[in-house]
């Protein structure tokens, strides 16, 4: 497999917050604010996108490890934010730094590992686990 992958590469994705990101919606908590569970799959997002265009066809990435702080709660109807940085290659093991925000600032940070799978073997794997 031949990529094009280089350290440096980013993303950033946004969403406006909507009742159904909620910790009250995912059941994570009790308010309507934007929960941890919406703010890692914005993370995840930007990371994915950050090098989807650079594999071959019928390549992805897989999310395998993550380790994130949300240090501040965001309202319905904020925009949020997240960066994500490759800061590590090692082989199909890919490393980022990510970074998230609303419109007042900073409210999350971490890292993330994925990594290179073939679509169709890694389905046809799942799908024999049945």
């Amino acid at each position: 497999m031949v990529t094009t992958l280089h350290i440096g590469l980013q993303h950033i994705s946004e969403h406006i917050v909507t009742r159904e990101d909620t910790a009250l919606n995912y059941g994570s908590g009790f308010l309507e604010v934007f929960a941890t569970p919406s703010m890692i799959a914005l993370m995840e997002n930007s990371a994915m996108k950050a090098v989807q265009n650079q594999l071959p066809d019928g390549y992805g990435t897989v999310g395998i490890e993550i380790n994130v702080k949300h240090i501040k709660a965001t309202p319905i109807g904020m925009k949020v934010k997240s960066e994500a940085i490759l800061t590590e290659i090692n082989d199909k093991r890919l490393t980022f730094l990510l970074k998230a925000w609303d419109e007042q600032g900073e409210i999350g940070l971490g890292n993330h590992t994925r990594y290179i799978v073939d679509n169709v073997k890694f389905m046809e794997k799942v799908k024999g686990f049945r």
